[in-house]
């Protein structure tokens, strides 16, 4: 029983912490990136989701959408609730019932409500962006092979296309993203965002803040639930301590 606990946390361990698998034939490996969250000690670090956070309200809002966020969700981001209440609502949201005269009307968001997106539809979305979809972001982490790296990787991806290579004037070319042609224009520049605390909004450093955001948007009791899981292991250690010295205690006068 000791050998089986001991291979089962070892084999929880690994999954924890396993690296990013390599990249299929013709694309380049995702950039070996250090998160704070990694490992089974890992957890996020505020100052970099707040300023993730601010990167994706001033460049990803226009096209993606957070559906599974609520404003209230920012708390755990380190806001206090006045905080929160004030960025909600900068949203106007239609309300779910109508007013007194029978009308359906709008009203400023509050932290209850869930991130507003930048289209009302799909079809409005496509629109906009030449037939293209953009893909809401609340999982985008948890969706990609590679997770967190593989959203940075693609970020800071766009280069020029190799000699002889014909593409469409619609699409752009990234070393990361599978197929390499993607519609999304390189969405960061250098100082396109101002960061509050003060750090320089490089192209490197916005992309890897708000891949940390991302992350916890598709995991945000993550830390919660590392924590209750190395609960659980330490529980099971000392059980098994105790469950071994009673069956030795028991079985000590038979030879």
């Amino acid at each position: 029983m000791k050998k089986t606990l001991i291979l089962g946390i070892v084999a929880a361990c690994s999954l924890l912490t396993a690296p990013v698998r390599a990249a299929g034939e013709g694309e380049a490996a995702l950039k070996s990136v250090h998160w704070s969250f990694d490992g089974i000690f890992g957890h996020y670090d505020r100052a970099e989701l707040q300023r993730g956070l601010q990167v994706y309200k001033e460049v990803c809002a226009a096209c993606h959408g957070l559906r599974l966020i609520a404003y209230r969700n920012l708390m755990d981001l380190g806001y206090s609730e006045a905080e929160v209440k004030a960025f909600a609502a900068q949203y106007q949201v239609q309300n779910e019932e109508p007013n007194d005269e029978g009308e359906m009307y709008k009203r400023p968001a509050v932290p209850a409500d869930r991130f507003v997106g930048p289209f009302p539809n799909d079809q409005a979305a496509r629109a906009a962006n030449g037939g293209a979809l953009p893909p809401d972001l609340s999982l985008i982490v948890k969706a990609r092979e590679g997770g967190a790296s593989y959203v940075y990787s693609v970020l800071t991806g766009f280069t020029e296309p190799p000699a002889g290579l014909k593409k469409p004037d619609t699409l752009y070319y990234n070393q990361y993203f599978p197929g390499h042609l993607i519609a999304m224009p390189p969405p960061l520049s250098e100082g396109a965002v101002q960061y509050a605390d003060g750090t320089k909004a490089t192209v490197d450093q916005m992309a890897y803040d708000v891949a940390n955001f991302l992350a916890w948007t598709s995991s945000p009791k993550l830390e919660i639930q590392k924590a209750t899981g190395l609960k659980v292991m330490l529980f099971l250690i000392v059980l098994t301590g105790l469950l071994i010295a009673v069956k030795k205690k028991i079985w000590a006068a038979v030879h």
